[in-house]
């Protein structure tokens, strides 16, 4: 599984089908877009649920990034984006072969949320898998985090 983290001072996503309806909200927190792999399980959305609950990315006393999400009681977002896995080695069309097919993604990405809720003690806000989205957030730092279940060097 592949993640992008953001931290956020607020973000909302909502779904447009017909009709605008707001799906999620967040105050300050983290916005996590989410892909799930062909090769993932449910031990890669359990590891990267616990890695983006436990990043050290929030301010301490002193002004250093030394807080993790779980430990600012701050709020998640999670957004469901295939497009993660996108790869571009021919061409310029970006090719989604490695990205896992609703019938896996839509349960793992249940499971990362489910884990996250578990590792932060509360509810995940979450996107609608497969539907168009917008996602909408001010980025509280800039602050942009990759990773990856499979390439835990990133």
């Amino acid at each position: 599984m592949r993640a992008v983290f953001q931290r956020v001072k607020c973000a909302s996503v909502d779904v447009l089908d017909g009709t605008r309806r707001r799906v999620g909200q967040i105050g300050a927190g983290g916005l996590v877009l989410v892909a799930v792999e062909t090769s993932d399980s449910a031990a890669d959305a359990e590891w990267l649920a616990s890695k983006i609950a436990n990043l050290r990315v929030f301010e301490d006393s002193n002004g250093l990034m030394n807080v993790s999400l779980k430990d600012s009681g701050g709020d998640a977002l999670a957004v469901s984006q295939f497009t993660l896995y996108g790869n571009l080695k021919k061409g310029s069309r970006p090719s989604f072969n490695r990205s896992a097919k609703p019938e896996t993604a839509v349960p793992l990405y249940g499971k990362f949320v489910e884990f996250l809720e578990a590792e932060l003690g509360k509810k995940v806000e979450r996107g609608e898998f497969g539907a168009m989205m917008e996602v909408s957030l001010v980025n509280d730092g800039p602050v942009t985090i990759i990773a990856d279940s499979k390439r835990r060097d990133i």
